[in-house]
């Protein structure tokens, strides 16, 4: 990502903040470094300490990836980590404003449970909760759901769409004030406020009503992963926010302005989706420092892990056939059913800039940080993309084990003490720290 600084911020625009929790963090040999808590993935005590820090500096939200194959070659803290919603339900219990992302995939689900799932999160957490959808891009999780073949990428997105369609249906199922329990009369719910869905479309048919009720924030906030065409056209229709990841600030700036104009033609406010780019930090003393830092992380990494690393985007593709220093090699539409706009971006890059397998693969494993220096250079840099729209916030990763404590101990004061950053929670849910207008019933408006 780009680097561009300037040290003064007249009326800066305000930055929202998300953590990702992504065990050891870094790169994929992370876990190895002496700072490292190396089975992360799985440590309560480490993810509650992340929340923890989170929240103390005010963080908007909690993030959980997630994926559903593995293989031997993967990333090591995709090989034995939390699901999503089990996690986050349980760190609902022992937070108090943080919101609670979690990733959960369309193509291997069903509408009425990831409804009831995620409205149950949002209720144990008083209206904190958040889904970000996602259409699964490895071709083998259709082994692990007795399926014979993986959808491809445009009807991924087809179905999603219906998906959230009929999700959001369901949340709808009661009104606000549909519960009286009048105990005097007898009288539990108000029948005129309940309504049942109905739904027959191409991929779901789905009576209805979902039984549990809308949460303090009406409903759970959907998110949408990633920056692909039919990705952005499902966002633009369904969701409150975009997480996704451009390098520089022109190309974020593009996405941003991109996004604006779909949300346009779906007739809602430019207001009502937030953009998070996806980045890595690393906070020290000078630049020299973060420097040093970074290349004691990527040092970690084997060039056979390394390779390994960048098969997981192309469907876990053995580029080890391949000789290490001649050209990236030309492997034709391989990655356009999966990580399509990450794929794209590697082979595009790797042709232009004539790069070997091995550069190819060293840098995907330990990209450089996204922001790296002091705390005031970095708080610099988020605020250039905020202020120049090319983002609204950011869900940030730690470069090395250490990184995340310290951009939360460093560069959210700077941030606090430029107007940049709230200095504490002005509302108690994930809508509001968004600053999203509360969603009416689609049954209510047809009153």
């Amino acid at each position: 990502m780009s680097h561009t600084t300037h040290a003064t911020h007249s009326s800066p625009r305000r930055i929202h903040l998300g953590a990702i929790i992504q065990g050891a963090s870094g790169n994929m040999s992370a876990w190895r470094h002496p700072d490292a808590v190396a089975d992360a993935s799985i440590n309560t005590r480490f993810v509650r300490e992340l929340a923890r820090q989170a929240e103390d500096a005010k963080f908007d939200l909690l993030f959980v990836a997630d994926g559903l194959h593995i293989n031997a070659r993967s990333i090591p803290h995709f090989l034995n980590r939390f699901e999503p919603l089990t996690l986050l339900s349980a760190l609902a219990l022992v937070t108090d404003r943080i919101g609670l992302v979690g990733t959960l995939s369309t193509s291997y689900s069903d509408p009425f449970t990831v409804a009831r799932q995620f409205s149950s999160l949002d209720h144990l957490s008083d209206g904190r909760a958040g889904w970000n959808v996602v259409t699964s891009p490895l071709e083998g999780s259709a082994k692990n759901f007795s399926r014979d073949r993986h959808p491809e990428h445009a009807l991924r997105y087809r179905i999603a769409s219906e998906f959230l369609t009929v999700t959001k249906g369901l949340w709808d199922s009661w009104e606000d004030d549909a519960f009286v329990r009048d105990k005097a009369s007898g009288v539990f719910f108000d029948p005129d406020k309940l309504h049942t869905l109905n739904h027959v479309g191409e991929f779901f048919s789905v009576a209805g009503p979902l039984n549990i009720g809308r949460s303090r924030q009406g409903r759970p906030i959907l998110f949408q992963a990633g920056a692909s065409d039919d990705g952005k056209a499902v966002a633009a229709e369904h969701a409150d926010a975009i997480y996704t990841r451009q390098e520089t600030i022109s190309l974020a700036q593009e996405f941003y302005s991109d996004v604006q104009r779909r949300l346009a033609a779906h007739g809602r406010a430019a207001n009502s989706l937030k953009v998070f780019q996806g980045i890595s930090v690393i906070v020290a003393r000078s630049a020299k420092e973060a420097e040093e830092q970074y290349q004691d992380t990527a040092r970690l990494v084997t060039i056979e892990n390394a390779i390994n690393y960048l098969g997981r985007y192309f469907d876990h593709h053995d580029f080890s056939q391949y000789p290490l220093d001649a050209s990236f090699p030309d492997i034709g539409e391989l990655g356009s059913n999966q990580f399509r706009s990450t794929t794209d971006a590697i082979k595009r890059d790797a042709y232009a800039r004539g790069l070997t397998l091995r550069e190819v693969a060293l840098e995907a494993a330990t990209p450089r940080p996204s922001f790296a220096g002091t705390a005031a250079q970095v708080a610099d840099g988020l605020q250039t993309w905020v202020d120049a729209r090319a983002t609204d916030g950011f869900i940030v990763r730690g470069g090395t084990p250490t990184a995340f404590t310290d951009f939360a101990a460093q560069v959210v004061p700077v941030l606090q003490e430029r107007g940049a950053y709230r200095s504490d929670y002005e509302g108690a849910t994930l809508r509001e720290h968004l600053g999203l207008d509360y969603p009416v019933s689609q049954f209510a408006r047809a009153d």
